[in-house]
């Protein structure tokens, strides 16, 4: 009985803090509703041959790979540093994962750091698992470049490693192109302050226009790109991207705070190239 009503009750609660209101929970609870009947979807479809992998065993799946990759990445240049130990934790912390989960997560992240770690299998479980959701797997990069770039950056090591995620998981190197665009926007590598504004130091308008450069990458479309064709690839993307869509593919309900995160900054993307332009 609970069963079915477990995503309504999370979808309410998730609703209310982020809505901080009654009309954020409402707006939950309709999400909740939305994951329960794909759930059941995905199971019916597992029970009689079709349809996609049972929707618990997939989260599972994703959790665990999350942080043995994150692991491996680590490791990928020889040494875990403290760097790399706290944006793990940081992760952690993100996702507000309970204590058992924690401790789980360290369990996976310690895993994934051994030199037998079986890359590619593990990915390749993952994707199965996943089926034809390529929203989810590119959430699975995005948390993986996250992680990386607070670590210890994207060196040549780390980077041969995502090489072979990509490639495990069908992500082109377009599309990763955009991930790290994206990311490095949002990390403010341009002579940003504190509050978000520009510094207006040496070298300004030659940051101002490499932020511009990324966001127009995050967005997935050339500065050559008509205004229409700009609001066209938000749109698409942030009806790929949105968290009750994820969460109903398989994301796990704990990593949510990701889902949220990726939107926030292709709508950061998307208002850099709209101020810049002027759209309305």
């Amino acid at each position: 009985m609970l069963e079915g009503w477990y995503g309504k009750i999370l979808g309410a609660i998730l609703g209310y803090v982020i809505g901080r209101g009654l009309l954020g929970a409402i707006v939950g609870l309709v999400l909740g509703h939305q994951f329960d009947v794909a759930a059941r979807r995905n199971r019916g479809g597992s029970a009689s041959g079709r349809g996609t992998a049972d929707p618990a065993e997939l989260r599972r799946a994703f959790f665990e790979a999350t942080f043995q990759v994150m692991g491996h990445v680590a490791k990928s240049d020889g040494r875990v540093t403290e760097q790399e130990i706290d944006a793990a934790r940081e992760a952690m912390r993100r996702f507000a994962l309970a204590e058992a989960d924690r401790l789980r997560a360290i369990e996976c992240f310690t895993a994934g750091k051994q030199a037998d770690f079986p890359l590619e299998a593990t990915l390749e479980r993952l994707r199965r698992l996943a089926g034809n959701q390529p929203d989810l797997r590119r959430l699975f990069v995005q948390i993986q470049l996250e992680a990386s770039i607070k670590g210890n950056g994207l060196g040549e090591r780390p980077r041969a490693v995502f090489q072979r995620i990509c490639r495990a998981l069908g992500i082109s190197p377009l599309e990763f192109a955009a991930l790290e665009a994206m990311l490095r926007m949002h990390a403010g590598d341009y002579g940003y302050g504190p509050d978000g504004r520009p510094s207006q130091g040496p070298g300004f308008g030659t940051r101002t226009n490499a932020r511009l450069a990324d966001a127009y990458e995050a967005l997935g479309v050339a500065t050559s790109a008509t205004d229409a064709e700009v609001t066209k690839a938000f749109r698409r993307l942030m009806s790929q991207n949105h968290p009750d869509k994820l969460v109903a593919q398989g994301l796990p309900e704990s990593m949510i705070a990701a889902a949220h995160e990726r939107t926030q900054r292709i709508l950061e993307a998307y208002e850099l190239v709209k101020t810049h332009r002027g759209i309305k």
